[in-house]
Formats: structure tokens, C-alpha cells, sequence
């Protein structure tokens, strides 16, 4: 969406949701973590990671283990509004590049009925995405509000994204 060429390398990072770091830390911590994994790798390139979690009631909602613990993240959701958090960090070992920082967005959700859970999760399979939905998708039916980043309830808060890595990219034609 943003014209940046990049190539996606999956991280071997494990998430331990026991550490003790408070939400807005635990993104950015993971989100860290990834991106130095793959830039050690890279210590030529500008390496990008992320890291989403959903928080309802201080407890973080990661992926679902399965379809019954998706059911059950959905229902804990309707009708309430829950917090998405995403950490972003920047990392070129070469050039001494570290920029880490997160984005949050609140979530509403409307009353979701068995039926509504039940035809989502067998027809989108969301198993891999935090808080068991994606708001790009037919689920975004059953959002009634959002504040903040929709780009970020996604998994990547493109605007702030941007606005940290223009300061890295000469190449970037800066428009006034």
C-alpha cells in the first residue's frame, strides 16, 4: 500500500505470555526481539518486526489453540470493547538503526450471537490471528466502533509505521 519493496522471513522468536511486562512493553519487547532475530541474519538491511495482541480486561488474547478456544475468545469479546496493541521495531545492525515503539486501538464489538461465532470460525478459520478475528474480513460486520488505527487492528500501524521509517529511507519522495 505504501510503495516499499520488502520480502517477509518468519522469525523463530517464541512468545512467552507469562514475562512481566506490561502490554504497551510486551509489544514492543517481542516486537524487538523478532526484528533482531532476522536483522543478525541481515546486518545489511533495515529488518522490520511486529508483534499484535488483543487485551479485554488486562488479560492479553493471543491466537487461538484451537476452535473451541476461538469460540471462546469471540465470546468473551461481544458486545465489548477490548484494546489491540501492536509493537513496531526497526532494526539495521549496520547502520546502528534501532527504533522500537507500539500503536494502540480501541475495539467494539456488537453482541455476537452462537450462530454468527460458530459460521466465522468454520468459514474463516481465524486460528492465526490475535483475539481470534480479523477486522479485514467478513468479521468487520460485527465491529460497531473503532478508535484508533484500523491499519493496526490488522497488525501493522501503517501511518505511524511510516512516519518512523521516512526518517531511515532517503529514497522516499517527501511530498509538502
Amino acid at each position: 500500500m505504501i510503495d516499499i519493496d520488502f520480502e517477509v522471513i518468519p522469525s523463530d522468536v517464541h512468545e512467552d505470555f507469562n514475562i512481566d511486562l506490561n502490554h504497551e512493553d510486551f509489544v514492543q519487547h517481542y516486537a524487538r526481539e523478532k526484528s533482531l532475530d532476522i536483522a543478525e541474519k541481515y546486518p545489511d538491511h533495515l529488518v522490520i518486526g511486529a508483534d499484535t495482541i488483543v487485551v479485554l480486561d488486562s488479560k492479553i488474547l493471543g491466537k487461538p489453540k484451537d476452535e473451541a478456544d476461538s469460540s471462546n475468545m469471540l465470546q468473551s469479546l461481544s458486545g465489548r470493547t477490548h484494546t489491540v496493541y501492536t509493537g513496531i521495531s526497526l532494526n539495521h545492525i549496520n547502520e546502528k538503526i534501532s527504533d522500537t515503539f507500539f500503536e494502540q486501538t480501541q475495539v467494539s464489538f456488537n453482541e455476537l450471537s452462537d450462530s454468527v461465532i460458530s459460521y466465522y470460525i468454520d468459514t474463516y478459520k481465524p486460528l492465526d490471528k490475535a483475539g481470534s478475528y480479523g477486522i479485514q474480513d467478513w468479521f468487520a460486520i460485527n465491529v460497531n466502533r473503532i478508535d484508533g488505527c484500523f491499519y493496526n487492528v490488522m497488525g501493522f500501524p501503517l501511518a505511524a509505521f511510516f512516519s518512523h521509517y521516512k526518517k531511515y529511507d532517503n529514497s522516499i519522495v517527501r511530498v509538502s
